[in-house]
């Protein structure tokens, strides 16, 4: 079975390496588009990572995200599940990036660090929404994993797990975390691009 998605990443390898190395650039964009992508993984939690993307970018279109309300925030979340609570989240975060974003990753420059900072320090970010920003702005190296319902279940359908636990603690999403690490590096696929590579083959799409 892993010979099949060895296949199935030989396929799709160029596309995901493309996403990859857009996502390594993004140390070089500003603080305001850093920012939006800590905005959209506070706001994926239970909700399409899709509709939480056009949400934000509605938001920077509107000149709201790095000014506005939790109130004026709000309207923009309705097709995102507990808009109230994560509209909250991002003035919340704002205040603890104002004094630059990228300035405050870099100063941290181990990932599994960093990581945990943020799921301590950011309301609204767990583990998993952690890694995911970290991912997606190419600070990850690899290093840690965004344990979500689609990569749970492809753990399982590879042997990787034995089930999806019904919750997470933090000593659980290690454990899982490491196995996939293994598991990436016995089929030659590096962490980053297994997660995408699981993605897409839920969800048809090589997104973030």
């Amino acid at each position: 079975m892993t010979d099949e998605l060895v296949r199935k990443f030989q396929s799709k390898d160029a596309q995901i390496r493309s996403r990859l190395e857009e996502f390594r650039g993004m140390m070089k964009e500003s603080d305001q588009r850093i920012f939006a992508e800590l905005a959209f993984c506070l706001c994926t939690p239970q909700s399409k990572a899709t509709s939480c993307w056009s949400a934000v970018t509605s938001l920077v279109e509107n000149g709201l995200l790095f000014t506005g309300t939790e109130n004026q925030i709000r309207p923009f979340l309705n097709a995102i599940r507990f808009g109230e609570n994560k509209s909250r989240y991002i003035v919340q975060a704002r205040k603890i990036f104002s004094g630059g974003i990228k300035k405050k990753l870099l100063s941290m420059p181990d990932p599994v660090q960093l990581r945990d900072w943020l799921a301590e320090n950011v309301m609204g970010l767990g583990l998993k929404e952690s890694s995911h920003f970290l991912r997606n702005v190419g600070l990850s190296d690899n290093k840690v994993a965004i344990l979500d319902r689609h990569i749970l279940k492809n753990l399982v359908k590879y042997g990787v797990i034995a089930e999806i636990p019904k919750s997470l603690t933090e000593k659980r999403y290690r454990e899982i975390e490491q196995k996939m690490k293994d598991f990436a590096q016995e089929i030659g696929i590096t962490l980053d691009e297994l997660d995408l590579l699981f993605w897409s083959e839920e969800t048809g799409i090589v997104f973030k």
